[in-house]
């Protein structure tokens, strides 16, 4: 259970989540997979469908565009929260670079969260819009 426990917390930071309560993150947790992957493993790929989300509790990725290199990922860091909402094309390649534990929520558990908890949608529109909020801030400096 401690292992879930830091799941709990770097979910509260994920821009997504920030409005929800840590009782609407522990639901989340309970819903998810622990997951251990080899160095050189593809976790996502540019252009593919989106169907799952992913925090890494431990190991590094790199996040490459293009096939350019853009950031490097490690322990805390989220990434593909919005192929939860939509399943749109992911827009990065994330590629372990060295052995990892993921928690994975995929996109079937999170509908089943939405479905039973209708007060959860609101708490994700208002970390979408903070989301929103930040990158329009980014944008104008």
């Amino acid at each position: 259970m401690p292992r879930r426990d830091a799941f709990i917390e770097h979910l509260a930071q994920v821009p997504l989540f920030s409005a929800c309560s840590k009782k609407d993150l522990t639901l989340v947790a309970r819903r998810a997979d622990d997951v251990h992957v080899d160095a050189g493993k593809v976790l996502i790929s540019e252009g593919a469908a989106g169907h799952e989300f992913f925090v890494i509790m431990d190991g590094n990725a790199k996040v490459s565009r293009g096939g350019r290199k853009v950031a490097h990922l490690g322990p805390g860091d989220a990434f593909g929260e919005l192929a939860l909402l939509d399943q749109s094309p992911r827009n990065a390649t994330v590629t372990a670079e060295t052995p990892m534990e993921l928690v994975v929520l995929g996109h079937r558990e999170f509908a089943g969260i939405l479905d039973e908890v209708p007060g959860f949608a609101r708490k994700l529109l208002a970390g979408m819009a903070h989301r929103l909020r930040e990158a329009d801030a980014k944008s104008v400096h």
